[in-house]
């Protein structure tokens, strides 16, 4: 009884303690794509962990016990915000019982105060409008000018943890900063030749990539965010896509495809199933690939359709 007294008391000194005293950084993000910015900020001085998986609508995720335990043992957690994580994360952040990840705490970051949002409703926000963001389109990590923000936020809050590391954090988010530089110019140069491509998407994820490399959003599958497909709303899309020429559909990996499938049917357009997050599908492991992967999609899907 002693020895399981003496390690309960252990245990509750550790998850009381930072771990930045102990060692490494506890890092938990809320989604995938954060960590993986992340962790290109922290290096080895951070272990960085997720909730959200890319392949989930980050929307709705299933509040589990072991992500409890995860927020418990946190030193920081950075979230999307914008009220992505509005219907699950405040529940497991408040059942955690960590004061440093409490909103408002020391280890509470949203990636989202500096960058640069888009679809700002004007005028009162209501539910007849659907799953509408009051505080803007929360997918902006789509835009790799974004990324720079969010990494320069996540250095400047593991630098105050780690005084005496704030060289490497800083040089750690130059470098980082430095190849989304070169890369950004490489995704460009590919989508240049398609600038103004006429697109629909089936969900508002696509705001900041369409913005960023040229792709003209005519519509969306959903008629209005959230709310499920109707027959007329569908009719409204193919006609609208046959009108301009349309013939891409971009969706999201958790949609279903039947309706998309309908409208590329009657419009002779191409589903292209476009992860919106790093981990969306096997081959996206890191924030680069996650744009290498849907570029290359999209401009083969273009070619293919003349459009």
């Amino acid at each position: 009884m002693r020895v399981h007294r003496l390690v309960s008391i252990l245990a509750a000194i550790w998850i009381a303690t930072p771990a930045f005293a102990q060692g490494k950084l506890n890092v938990m993000t809320s989604t995938e794509d954060l960590a993986s910015i992340c962790r290109e900020v922290a290096g080895d001085r951070a272990s960085v962990d997720f909730i959200a998986r890319g392949y989930q609508d980050p929307h709705f995720v299933e509040a589990k016990p072991s992500f409890i335990l995860k927020l418990q043992l946190a030193d920081l957690l950075v979230v999307v915000g914008r009220e992505l994580e509005i219907r699950w994360l405040p529940p497991l952040i408040q059942q955690s019982r960590n004061g440093r990840i409490q909103v408002g705490g020391e280890g509470y970051l949203d990636a989202s105060l500096h960058a640069r949002i888009l679809d700002i409703p004007q005028g009162q926000v209501t539910r007849a409008m659907g799953d509408v963001h009051p505080l803007g389109n929360p997918h902006y990590w789509l835009d790799p000018e974004n990324a720079k923000i969010i990494a320069k936020d996540v250095a400047e809050k593991l630098s105050q943890f780690r005084p005496g590391d704030r060289a490497g954090f800083e040089q750690r988010l130059a470098d980082f900063s430095s190849r989304i530089d070169a890369a950004e110019k490489r995704w460009l140069a590919a989508m240049a030749p398609y600038k103004g491509t006429k697109v629909v998407t089936y969900h508002r994820s696509y705001s900041n990539f369409a913005d960023r490399f040229g792709l003209d959003v005519i519509g969306y599958v959903e008629p209005r965010p959230g709310i499920p497909p109707t027959p007329q709303h569908t009719l409204d899309v193919i006609n609208e896509m046959k009108r301009q020429s349309a013939r891409i559909i971009l969706v999201e990996p958790y949609f279903d495809l039947k309706t998309p499938n309908s409208i590329a049917r009657e419009t002779g357009g191409q589903v292209l199933v476009m992860p919106p997050s790093v981990g969306g599908v096997k081959d996206v492991a890191d924030y680069f690939k996650l744009f290498d992967y849907d570029i290359a999609l999209l401009t083969d899907a273009i070619k293919k359709t003349g459009r």
